[in-house]
């Protein structure tokens, strides 16, 4: 089964979609041929569309960010480029961490707190464990959302709390 790369091309809502049909092939827009793409210098690229060939630079790229920058017969293209686990995360509302602090952490269900593992002025990174909360009988380690300083510790070890309910607050790291 293809592997699927979503390209958003200067900040258009819809996606062109890649697809790549082998594991060493290039990344082809869904239900076309393999275009004739051969490299022309560091960062270039001479790509044959249509029986004619454009000259395809890569002018800036930001692989954490999933954005490059290029430029293609006279003009500069800004690609946003996302996986289908990243489509996931976003459509679950789980990004919202990324652009800065979270400022609070509250708890997903109804529990037990078993152990706080985080203390005020604990500087934690995103998916760092902060505490164990037992729900209908499982252990569930609650994560940090995103990078930040715990600036208030809510949970207290062996109590109950209710779905919703305050557990950590955070700040920046500075």
């Amino acid at each position: 089964m293809p592997r699927k790369l979503y390209a958003h091309i200067n900040q258009n809502s819809t996606p062109v979609v890649l697809e790549r049909r082998t594991p060493d092939g290039p990344w082809v827009p869904e239900g076309t041929a393999d275009p004739d793409i051969s490299a022309a210098g560091k960062g270039t690229f001479s790509v044959l569309v249509e029986g004619r060939s454009v000259r395809a630079t890569v002018v800036k790229e930001d692989r954490a960010a999933g954005l490059v920058k290029l430029r293609m017969g006279g003009k500069l293209y800004t690609v946003r480029v996302e996986d289908e686990r990243a489509r996931l995360v976003q459509a679950l509302g789980l990004d919202k961490a990324r652009g800065g602090v979270v400022p609070e952490l509250k708890a997903p269900m109804p529990g037990l707190v078993l152990n706080v593992l985080v203390k005020v002025g604990d500087v934690v990174r995103r998916n760092d464990a902060l505490l164990v909360l037992e729900a209908m009988k499982m252990e569930n380690l609650i994560k940090a959302p995103g990078d930040a300083v715990v600036t208030q510790v809510h949970a207290v070890q062996g109590k109950a709390v209710e779905k919703s309910q305050l557990l950590l607050s955070f700040g920046p790291v500075v």
